[in-house]
Parts: C-alpha cells; structure tokens; sequence
C-alpha cells in the first residue's frame, strides 16, 4: 500500500470502529437489562429494539449510497454520523423499551456504511482493496472484541443510559475523524449508473443474499447467547468477556492465513465456500447443543470461536468484492444495496430471534440459520471464482 492507501484505510477503518463500537457496545448486556424496563418482559419487542437499527439502515442505505456518488462521500458520511449520535441521545434518556426502539430506529437511519466502503474503494487500487476493506472488518471485530469485554463493565458503571450516551460521544468523534484526519476525497467518477442496472446483476445478487444471511445469523445468535451462557456455563453477564475476549483474539488468528493465502493463489472462491460450511456448521452445532438438557461447558467455546473465523472471513471478503464488480460509477449505489441487505439482516435477526426464542425456544434460532445457510452455499456455489490478488477482473469458473 501506499501512504496515502493506508492513510485512507486506517482512518476509514477508524470512523468504523468507532461507530461499530457504540452500536456493539449494547448487544451483551441490553436482553438483560431490558427485562428492567416497561415492556422488557417481551423477547419480540427486546428483538425489536435490537434489529430495528438494521431496518432503518436498510431504509437509508441505498439514497445515502446513491447521494455519495452524486455529491460527495465525506458530505454524506459526516449528516450520517450526525443522526446516528442523536438516535444515541435519544435512547440514552428513554425510560421505556418503546422509546429505545425509537432511538434506536433514529441511530439506523445514519446509514453510512455503503459511503464510507465507497471512499475506501475510491481511494485504493484494487489489487490492494482486499487488505483495505480486510481492515474494515478487522476494525470491527476488534470492535465487537472490545464491546464484549467494556460492555459489563460500562453497565456496571454506568448503566445502560450512560452506554447508550457513550455511543453518541464516539460517533461525534468519528466526525472528527472524518473532516481531520481522512485525506480528500478522489473525484468521483463521471457518468451515472441506474440503480435497476444494480439490481439485476446476477453477481451482485449472490453477495446481497450472503450478507443478509451472515448478519441475520449474527443478531439472531446474540438474541440467545448471553442467556445461553449464563445457563450453561454458570457465567455471570458481567464475566463474559472471559468467554468473548479470547475467542474474537484467536478468531483473527484462525482467520487470516486462508483469507491472505486463498487470495493469493486465486482460491479465494473455495476458503469462502469453506467459511459458508462453517457457518453451517455452527449453525447446526448450536441447534444440537441448546436441545440437549446438560450440554458441556466446552461447546459454547468451540461454536463461538468458530463462528467467528467464518464470520470474520465472510466480513472481509464480501464488500472487497462488491466494489471490483460493481460499476466505477455506480459504486455507492451497489455498496448502498449491499449494505441495505446487510441491515435487513440485523433487523430480521433481531426481530426473528426474538419471536423464535418466545415462541419455539432458543434451540430453534439456530436451525433456521441453517436451513438460510444451505441456501446461501448453493447460491454460492455456482458464484465466479474471486480474482485474485492483482487481478483486473474475476475469471469464471
């Protein structure tokens, strides 16, 4: 990379740590905590306020992507950083479940994700991109990592109030990242590209599937997992990160070697397909452990670590490759439905879960992650291989 690709990079992937960490902050304790509040008794409005953050941002995704093409990425990253802050403030002073969903919902609605993965695609050369858009996902596993360790921690302190005030704090500062620290922005390309052009590009389809599905499975897990280890392993809430922390670190460990590795020697098509399996497989491996009645403390360890190795491959190599099929310019537009289908992930595994967990049982979350997963590795299967690294355009399989 060059100074100017890592200084774009880093900072990017910064403003995303730091945005990903408010969001992230809440997900370990609030099931928890909201049995506290009025209305907190029902699994499907505590799904709610944590899904409904994907439903607006599914909603403002593509105009905030198809507006960055059209009058420039930091603009529209900066107006984003700034309702996502107030949607913060606004949960930070709810005194009901009801009114954190409307928070929460006024947060989403900053959706700036298909902006800012559109100013990295911008302001990287291709044969670097993946490393770059490697580090947004880095970025936000560490952020999860560091969530899952604070968040006990922070609601001890300060309580879930505070956490939630904290998080507007963080996206004021990701401002200032933005407007001080990211180099200028390229100029974007000329010409216009239709959004019904996106829409229908086959490609294209198959990744806005999979990231629906890897992030439906994400929130839907961690709708039943803080209760889950609290049951099996005997964990109180403000001791998970003992669980959380070792197994983001050797998550980023596991993962690397066959994401560099596959792209390196143009098999990257088959360590994604390997992350897919996996993806099931912990998907089926959780849905056996939560039917069984004395399952073994060791199993949550072993699914968790690798979830995310899967997921942490899955992160990083998606959006690389959504940017080298996309259109130069039409880029935001296809990052905007990307990211709208990855925040219509979260928002049908927030809700989903909760209705499965109160209506059918934990155990019942993960078998309908497996039966999207199977979906998603046939789709897959038939996908173009991923160039690799240098590469002007995928070959076809």
């Amino acid at each position: 990379m060059t100074a100017g690709e890592r200084r774009a990079s880093i900072s990017l992937a910064g403003i995303f740590a730091l945005r990903m960490l408010g969001l992230f902050l809440i997900l370990p304790v609030f099931a928890v905590h909201a049995k506290s509040m009025p209305g907190g008794d029902s699994a499907m409005l505590v799904g709610l306020a944590l899904g409904v953050y994907g439903l607006t941002q599914a909603c403002g995704q593509i105009p905030f992507g198809i507006a960055s093409d059209r009058y420039g990425r930091k603009r529209v990253i900066v107006i984003g950083l700034l309702l996502f802050a107030l949607g913060s403030f606004m949960a930070a002073t709810a005194t009901s479940l009801v009114w954190v969903i409307v928070g929460r919902a006024v947060q989403g609605a900053g959706a700036i994700s298909a902006a800012v993965t559109a100013l990295i695609a911008d302001s990287t050369r291709e044969e670097q991109r993946t490393k770059a858009m490697a580090m947004i996902g880095a970025s936000i596993g560490i952020s999860f990592a560091a969530s899952l360790v604070l968040s006990p921690l922070l609601y001890q302190a300060i309580g879930m109030g505070g956490i939630f005030g904290l998080t507007g704090v963080l996206a004021l500062l990701a401002i200032v990242v933005v407007l001080r620290v990211v180099p200028p922005a390229p100029a974007l390309p000329r010409g216009r590209v239709s959004i019904r052009t996106v829409l229908a590009d086959r490609e294209l389809l198959r990744l806005n599937y999979g990231v629906f599905v890897l992030h439906l499975v994400q929130m839907a897990m961690f709708v039943v997992m803080p209760a889950t280890l609290i049951r099996i392993m005997h964990l109180p809430l403000a001791e998970h990160w003992k669980i959380y922390l070792p197994v983001m670190v050797f998550s980023f460990v596991l993962m690397l070697p066959p994401l560099l590795t596959g792209e390196k020697r143009g098999r990257a098509k088959q360590v994604f397909l390997g992350a897919i399996a996996l993806l099931l497989l912990v998907q089926l491996g959780m849905w056996r452990l939560l039917s069984q009645p004395q399952p073994g403390w060791w199993a949550p360890l072993v699914l968790l670590l690798l979830f995310f190795v899967a997921f942490n491959i899955l992160e990083a190599s998606q959006p690389s490759l959504v940017s080298r099929l996309a259109p130069p310019a039409g880029k935001g537009a296809a990052l905007g439905v990307y990211n709208t289908l990855q925040s219509l992930g979260l928002f049908c595994g927030g809700a989903l879960g909760g209705i499965l967990v109160q209506f059918a049982g934990p155990a019942a979350v993960f078998l309908l992650g497996a039966v999207l997963c199977i979906g998603w590795l046939i789709i897959a299967a038939n996908m173009k291989n991923l160039p690799r690294r240098g590469a002007v355009s995928p070959a076809a399989v």
